[in-house]
């Protein structure tokens, strides 16, 4: 596709658009953002040897790229030895990617096209893998999963492979109390001020930030996977249920949750399985951790435990957003702490 081409689509495809939608592709445009995704070691190095390392998944394979930003999953389809590469992106960064592709000398492996997945015409009915770094904050938010999920629907063939194409998203309970006293017990006093009515505002918003292992005041449990070979756009919305035990005295100030990540070989006897985390426990990640702090916070005993449930689901004015809400109830036989030691509180992530 020529430039003349791509800005005529462009043009045409945001005419379309919602201002959401708008919103967020336009957020993709500036170089910045890729710049930190690609510098994510983890990220990257996690899909160059999901891909080079299982070449003969890919060898002669049709390889459909969804988001491909500036095109760095799409070549090293390429170089894995796929047949043809389609990247897709509604970003204007695409140019770029165009133009880094051609200087790789792969522009007669893989055609770019601008535009929305559901609305651009791909050169194969149907291709034998997809490709994608669709995800966001808390994993789901963005809400680029959905457009996995319709070109997988839409394009992969009987048989077809997903990279990646297992998630999984994880809680747990953290100690936290000079950070929320930065953010939230700031607004109480402001240079003498009674700020204090901002407080509300900031707990409906988590915090994305990293965090110590060492914060972590009790188990882990992972609430929900996810398999993208099966899963429906419908089921992205949760509820569920959790139990955390503490491993030490402490206080709790907040819930903090991760997701990892899971590509296909595993269960290949050539494969070569890559697995990720973005939780405390392990190596930096630009998607962080999520920290959702609480309203009241927990006295919590060795060997206690915290019973919640977490739902997610999408934004009613913008569906790229999600309501997320925490219930929580501290099992003690101390009624004093029982009583404050629970709450329900509703997030949105924008």
């Amino acid at each position: 596709m020529s430039t003349e081409q791509s800005q005529l689509t462009s043009a045409t495809d945001k005419a379309a658009l919602t201002s959401a939608d708008q919103h967020y592709f336009t957020s993709y445009d500036h170089f910045g953002i890729h710049e930190e995704m690609l510098k994510d070691s983890v990220r990257t190095i996690s899909y160059r040897n999901a891909i080079l390392k299982n070449r003969h998944m890919f060898k002669d394979k049709v390889v459909l790229d969804v988001g491909c930003g500036t095109g760095i999953l799409s070549m090293f389809a390429a170089r894995a030895g796929a047949k043809h590469v389609i990247g897709v992106d509604m970003s204007s960064i695409i140019e770029m990617a165009e133009k880094v592709v051609k200087a790789n000398g792969l522009d007669d492996k893989i055609t770019l096209l601008r535009g929305k997945l559901e609305d651009v015409v791909l050169p194969y009915k149907e291709v034998d893998i997809i490709i994608s770094e669709w995800m966001g904050y808390f994993l789901l938010y963005e809400s680029m999963l959905d457009t996995v999920l319709i070109a997988r629907d839409m394009y992969l063939a009987p048989g077809g492979l997903i990279f990646p194409d297992k998630a999984s998203i994880h809680v747990a309970a953290l100690e936290d109390g000079k950070y929320k006293q930065e953010k939230i017990h700031f607004w109480d006093d402001v240079y003498g001020f009674d700020y204090s009515c901002f407080k509300e505002v900031c707990m409906t918003e988590p915090l994305v930030d990293i965090v110590e292992d060492q914060a972590l005041v009790t188990s882990s449990e992972n609430i929900i996977e996810f398999d993208l070979n099966t899963v429906t756009i419908a089921e992205l919305a949760f509820h569920r249920q959790f139990s955390v035990t503490a491993h030490r005295d402490d206080t709790v100030h907040a819930f903090i949750v991760w997701f990892d990540i899971v590509f296909p070989g595993g269960n290949d006897p050539d494969g070569y399985e890559v697995v990720f985390s973005t939780g405390p426990h392990a190596q930096y990640t630009h998607w962080k951790q999520t920290v959702f702090y609480l309203d009241n916070d927990i006295s919590i005993k060795q060997g206690e435990v915290i019973k919640g449930s977490i739902s997610s689901n999408p934004n009613a004015k913008n569906p790229r957003d999600l309501d997320v809400v925490i219930e929580w109830g501290l099992q003690t036989a101390d009624q004093k702490r029982s009583e404050v030691g629970k709450g329900k509180l509703n997030y949105i992530m924008r």
